[in-house]
């Protein structure tokens, strides 16, 4: 069963809003109502997932450019010490 919701917008949100839906030929209900799905597909695929599983991608390796610093700090540390010792 469907259900309703009522929402008060600002006027910039509004005004976006009235032009999307102009935009993509439907209503400004279609196009609130798409948003909410891709957002609450997105909150549960990223609910799940760690902050930690957010970004073990890019741990160690930006500015650095050891891929194994975060797990080898202190060799790299050590190594570090000798050299500018």
């Amino acid at each position: 069963m469907p259900t309703q919701l009522t929402v008060r917008l600002g006027d910039e949100i509004a005004e976006g809003l009235a032009a999307a839906a102009e935009r993509l030929r439907v209503k400004r209900s279609e196009v609130v109502r798409l948003a909410l799905e891709r957002f609450v597909a997105e909150e549960v695929t990223e609910g799940d997932r760690r902050p930690f599983d957010r970004v073990a991608d890019l741990l160690g390796s930006v500015a650095s450019r050891v891929p194994d610093l975060g797990e080898a700090h202190r060799q790299h540390l050590r190594e570090k010490l000798r050299r500018d010792g």
